[in-house]
């Protein structure tokens, strides 16, 4: 169960980031502010809003002490407050004044490290507010970063898709292309969750992208072998560029939140998705689970901040997917239409739409002669799989009572037309899986386990089972 217990509304413009310390919860934006909010009752602190930076603020983060909170802007700066009275303690000049895009504190509250959108990356020292370090990632800005448990080394993440990883002496140990089109944020669990041969432990990172993936590694740090970083797998689930991923203090979960409005809550020893929550009205762009809770906290470009009370039950062997308030389809904006065509793969059409106006109540009401004569569409072969896909979303909200989980499929979660059993036992629509295995995954979507083989055999007791609830649900 996740429950929405509070909404934040007080930024004027799109919400950026959003951290927790022990005792309050921080968010930024571009009006320029950062606002700080008690965890007792969400009532804002006297001292807030915090005023100071003249740009966008992108992110803000709390000392692991919970005695300082920094905020970097599009302004050139990585100012230090004071959470007892917000007073303003140093304002921290970025190497030829480049927006700060990212910043984070190293766990033994000793260094902050600020990373730039002309690639510069600085370690600061906290208490003498010295620069301690300087870097630069080879290509892109600096979008993304995370330090290690034991804070001697931390990761970052840049817009031309690397990830790199580096010691606290600022020198680049490893090197990984992990977003073709971009990271956009990543994230280290605390807790270990293997040892190779040495003992050494490995911990969970994860990363997202421009890509619409999130992505699960194991991460060694070894001060004296160095650093090792292994693929685990892909989470599924968005349909668009996911903006965030944070895991929870205990490292059993993960969420995320994407351009499609959604956040996702997946559980992290098997990839299944927990929760799937869809109250923002534009991207999300922030989420942040509070430290020894499960409280979370998501941000978007809608304004608000949500805060979100998780009670999980014991997750079954199957995904469980619980939507919470999904709008429907007549209601959808055009910007809802826009992302509905890209899951479709008609992404190309988008414009076309949106020129038109097209809302959910006009995409119900397309016709043939419609997507001819007004949106002057001329392939025969386009307007017909148009209109199969909007055939297939009035046969899915035609029917009036709940769909049955066997009858959606584990990938799409979307009635399933051709049934298939593949080799991990669980069925699948036949046009996901291969899509899903044509994309070289070797491993199952419902377990992570290896698929011995690709054979996909069609699940007719299934089909006849789906054919005959839909009669049912016809009469």
């Amino acid at each position: 169960m996740a429950t929405l217990i509070h909404s934040l509304s007080d930024h004027s413009d799109d919400v950026n980031y959003c951290a927790f310390s022990s005792s309050c919860l921080a968010t930024c934006s571009l009006d320029k502010t950062v606002r700080v909010y008690s965890l007792s009752d969400f009532a804002e602190l006297p001292y807030s809003p915090l005023r100071g930076h003249t740009y966008a603020v992108h992110c803000c983060c709390f000392s692991p002490s919970g005695r300082m909170l920094a905020s970097c802007s599009t302004d050139g700066t990585t100012a230090l407050w004071d959470t007892r009275d917000g007073h303003r303690l140093a304002v921290l000049g970025q190497p030829r004044a480049s927006p700060v895009r990212v910043c984070r504190f190293s766990p033994r509250d000793t260094c902050l490290l600020a990373g730039a959108a002309d690639g510069t990356l600085v370690l600061w020292n906290i208490q003498s507010l010295q620069l301690y370090r300087s870097g630069n990632v080879k290509d892109g800005s600096l979008v993304a970063c995370a330090f290690s448990p034991n804070g001697n080394f931390f990761v970052t993440g840049s817009s031309s898709g690397d990830l790199t990883i580096w010691d606290d002496k600022m020198r680049c140990l490893y090197n990984e292309k992990a977003h073709d089109l971009g990271v956009t944020c990543c994230d280290i669990s605390s807790n270990p969750v293997s040892e190779n041969e040495n003992g050494f432990k490995y911990f969970q990172m994860a990363s997202c992208g421009q890509d619409n993936q999130i992505k699960l590694w194991l991460i060694l740090f070894a001060d004296f072998l160095g650093v090792e970083l292994k693929y685990k797998c892909t989470l599924n689930g968005h349909f668009a560029p996911v903006l965030a991923c944070a895991f929870s203090y205990d490292g059993q979960m993960l969420v995320s939140g994407s351009v499609d409005k959604c956040v996702i809550i997946y559980e992290t020893s098997t990839g299944n998705t927990l929760r799937t929550l869809s109250q923002h009205t534009r991207y999300v762009t922030t989420c942040a689970f509070a430290p020894h809770s499960h409280l979370l906290a998501t941000g978007s470009m809608d304004k608000t901040v949500h805060i979100w009370q998780l009670e999980l039950k014991q997750p079954s062997a199957g995904n469980t997917v619980e939507t919470e308030s999904k709008v429907a389809v007549e209601d959808w904006s055009e910007d809802d239409v826009s992302a509905w065509l890209c899951a479709q793969d008609l992404a190309d059409f988008v414009g076309l739409f949106k020129i038109n106006n097209i809302d959910g109540k006009e995409l119900l009401n397309l016709t043939k002669e419609g997507l001819a004569n007004e949106l002057k569409i001329e392939s025969l072969g386009l307007r017909s799989k148009i209109l199969q896909k909007i055939e297939e979303l009035r046969m899915t909200i035609s029917v009036s009572v709940p769909v049955p989980d066997e009858f959606l499929c584990p990938i799409t979660r979307e009635l399933m037309k051709d049934p298939v059993i593949a080799a991990d036992g669980y069925s699948y629509e036949r046009e996901a899986m291969e899509h899903w295995i044509s994309n070289k995954r070797r491993s199952s979507p419902m377990t992570n386990l290896p698929l011995h083989s690709l054979m996909l055999t069609p699940n007719r007791t299934l089909k006849m089972a789906i054919t005959r609830w839909l009669e049912t649900q016809q009469k």
